[in-house]
């Protein structure tokens, strides 16, 4: 064999390993924006990312434990010991009725279904709903009487009547925390009453009460009801804010001398949905009071921008031996920020990925991210994907683009 022959294999061989070796460099692409905003990052069920508040938002309250979160966008607005353990008194109900919304859901029960109330039901103390001893109530009754009027002894009808006991009923309702997120929280009974095993935290509470809007709302509207009447007598919502012109429409209060003066609300305005937990508060007054200046805070403070529609396209990537010479990348969700008003003109955003992408490509494959920044914020980060498909050329041609690539440096 010649040597010249030698070297021509050389070569091939030499072209065949590049071919397996994809050239890479990482390109960014930075913008500082203005008026047009380009991406948000999200957790991944699709949310953003959390932030904490900027720098001249913060805000104190008397509530012993507060959490504030936008709930379109999952960011965090206020956190004060909201990872910290403490008595939901009756917020806990919340748990109670997403048990009973999700047997609903799965046709194991319905609303006209009537349950008996047992003389245990009908002595129970605290808030009631005076349920007859003896009598059968309907289930849509028994919801309207344990989320309005927050009685202990509908829960108990309920729990006994869907689950056989109390006792069968908490099972259900730790297993469903467990599967639902709520990682610092722990049943012992169905109505709140105070045990040392019992407790939730602020964090879990605003994720239940996201968890109940989302998964069931259908049922949702109980929350938002004021009054209810039952066996001639009436009871009011104690929920505060659905009194006041705030866009409130859910969800429970809570007090026992334990726990103090709590809430879990959610308030619905202009499109943004803000949640709000506070406990530990001293009257029921102070209650409405700091309930009301957190939400008015929030809003005036914190505002959502859409930065990237589903399908909008970021940008023009290089592909490296595509059959198309580029591919274009996008965002498979509406992305939206939430930020303090300030905030916003300074925003900057950076798409990152590989330079060149290497084919094959498939549509929905992710290549990079979106950075997301402000001042006084945490930088967040969003995934990107490939728009298109683009198929890796064949031999002949992935030949000459390597050979040109190692003559002349070009990657196409």
């Amino acid at each position: 064999m010649s040597r010249r022959w030698v070297g021509a294999l050389s070569v091939v061989a030499m072209m065949m390993a590049v071919l397996l070796a994809i050239p890479a460099a990482p390109t960014a692409i930075a913008a500082k924006s203005k008026e047009t905003p380009k991406a948000q990052a999200r957790d991944g069920k699709g949310k953003a990312a959390g932030a904490v508040p900027a720098a001249g938002t913060a805000i104190d309250t008397l509530a012993k434990h507060a959490f504030v979160i936008a709930s379109d966008t999952n960011t965090v607005l206020f956190d004060k010991l909201a990872d910290e353990r403490m008595p939901p008194a009756s917020m806990s109900k919340i748990m109670t009725a997403y048990v009973v919304f999700d047997m609903l859901k799965q046709g194991r029960a319905k609303l006209t279904d009537e349950l008996p109330v047992s003389e245990r039901a009908w002595r129970l103390g605290g808030s009631r709903m005076f349920v007859p001893i003896g009598g059968r109530i309907k289930i849509d009754d028994l919801l309207r009487g344990m989320i309005i009027q927050s009685g202990n002894d509908s829960c108990l009808v309920l729990a006994e009547g869907l689950a056989g006991s109390e006792a069968a009923f908490v099972d259900l309702m730790n297993e469903k925390a467990k599967q639902i997120g709520l990682d610092n929280s722990h049943f012992t009974n169905v109505d709140g009453l105070p045990h040392p095993a019992h407790w939730m935290t602020a964090r879990d509470l605003a994720t239940l009460a996201i968890r109940t809007i989302e998964d069931f709302p259908q049922y949702f509207h109980y929350y938002r009801e004021r009054e209810f009447v039952f066996n001639n007598i009436s009871q009011g919502n104690r929920n505060p804010l659905l009194y006041k012109d705030l866009g409130a429409d859910g969800l429970k209060t809570g007090h026992t001398e334990e726990a103090g003066y709590s809430l879990t609300a959610s308030v619905l305005r202009d499109k943004r949905r803000v949640i709000l937990v506070i406990g530990g508060l001293p009257t029921m007054k102070a209650r409405a009071a700091e309930s009301e200046r957190l939400i008015e805070w929030a809003y005036r403070e914190f505002n959502n921008y859409r930065l990237l529609a589903a399908g909008d396209k970021i940008d023009d990537a290089e592909v490296w031996l595509g059959a198309a010479p580029k591919v274009a990348i996008t965002v498979d969700k509406d992305l939206v920020v939430t930020l303090p008003r300030k905030s916003r003109k300074d925003m900057k955003v950076t798409v990152t990925y590989d330079k060149p992408i290497p084919a094959p490509i498939r549509k929905g494959d992710q290549l990079g991210k979106i950075v997301v920044s402000a001042p006084d914020v945490p930088a967040t980060e969003a995934p990107i994907f490939a728009a298109d498909n683009v198929e890796r050329i064949g031999t002949v041609g992935r030949m000459a683009t390597v050979a040109a690539y190692l003559i002349w440096g070009n990657r196409r």
